[in-house]
């Protein structure tokens, strides 16, 4: 099962190479669809993915509704997120002793999870461009993560449940404005540029995850490897994270976790390795795609 938004906001699936129009193969084979946009789709639960998937197998088979995934160019997942993205900094313990070795600090792994946000203002699309703020930054960075979603809220939820908590998954290319998180002490204002959190291209849900150890997180920059991880390598797995996330604090459904980024960043290269107008990069997570933004 993958989903997608379309470029009018509609609930989309792909079905190997061909994209299904959900709303409109509802439509045309008059059958209910339990949403008609992936928020809604979230909220629908596991079994609205499942009828939505029905729905679309069967219209690729009929080529109703239809068009080559070539042909479609895809919004974020969540074009507008409900509210700030979660995410989780110095995950994998590589990346947490690149950033040790540059900052002259411990290499030790945290011994909690490292814990901050996105503004929702920074998502944008794949293919669309980030802006590289010359004005702003001049150590502009990518940091590739694959990103939690939310399916059933809840408060408190104990670690042996969180599975049950998630939809699903999508990929996020973190930027983060390198200089802005040293100036100002945190890293809110440095990762929250708008344009800074391109998403997707597509929902793959729960269900339909492989297991962490086969699940790959890279990041190439103008063709070259930069990134590459198992999601298996995290130090706080996905049952920890959401334990200590709705510890006293609610999550909702259509909440995004970006879990981590591995080793590979610019900033852990000796020289750094920053990004330029110019530059192209590609995120992939298994079963998501490939997360194309240009750098302008």
């Amino acid at each position: 099962m993958k989903f997608l938004t379309l470029e009018d906001g509609q609930l989309g699936a792909l079905v190997d190479t061909t994209v299904v129009e959900l709303p409109a193969a509802a439509s045309a084979l008059n059958i209910d669809l339990p949403a008609t946009t992936l928020t809604a789709l979230v909220e629908a639960g596991d079994e609205g993915a499942a009828a939505a998937w029905a729905l679309a197998t069967d219209a690729a088979g009929q080529q109703c509704a239809c068009r080559p995934y070539a042909d479609v160019s895809p919004l974020a997942p969540f074009p507008v997120p409900r509210r700030n993205i979660l995410c989780l900094g110095k995950n994998y313990l590589d990346h947490a002793r690149e950033v040790a070795a540059k900052m002259k600090t411990s290499d030790r792994a945290p011994e909690k999870p490292i814990i901050f946000t996105k503004a929702t203002t920074a998502v944008i699309a794949p293919g669309e461009p980030v802006p590289s703020y010359p004005g702003l930054t001049r150590k502009l960075d990518y940091e590739a993560e694959l990103a939690l979603i939310i399916g059933r809220g809840g408060r408190d939820i104990p670690a042996d449940e969180a599975w049950q908590h998630v939809f699903g998954y999508t990929a996020i290319n973190d930027i983060s404005a390198r200089d802005l998180q040293k100036d100002h002490y945190q890293w809110f204002r440095a990762k929250s540029l708008d344009g800074f959190a391109p998403m997707g291209p597509l929902v793959v849900p729960r269900s339909a995850m492989p297991a962490p150890a086969d699940i790959e997180v890279s990041c190439t920059v103008n063709g070259e490897q930069r990134q590459s991880a198992t999601f298996d390598q995290l130090i706080f797995d996905v049952p920890t994270m959401i334990e200590v996330l709705s510890a006293g604090m609610t999550l909702l459904p259509g909440d995004i976790i970006a879990t981590g980024t591995p080793a590979g960043v610019g900033m852990g290269f000796s020289p750094p390795k920053y990004l330029q107008a110019g530059d192209e990069m590609v995120v992939e997570v298994t079963g998501v795609g490939a997360l194309r933004n240009p750098v302008a």
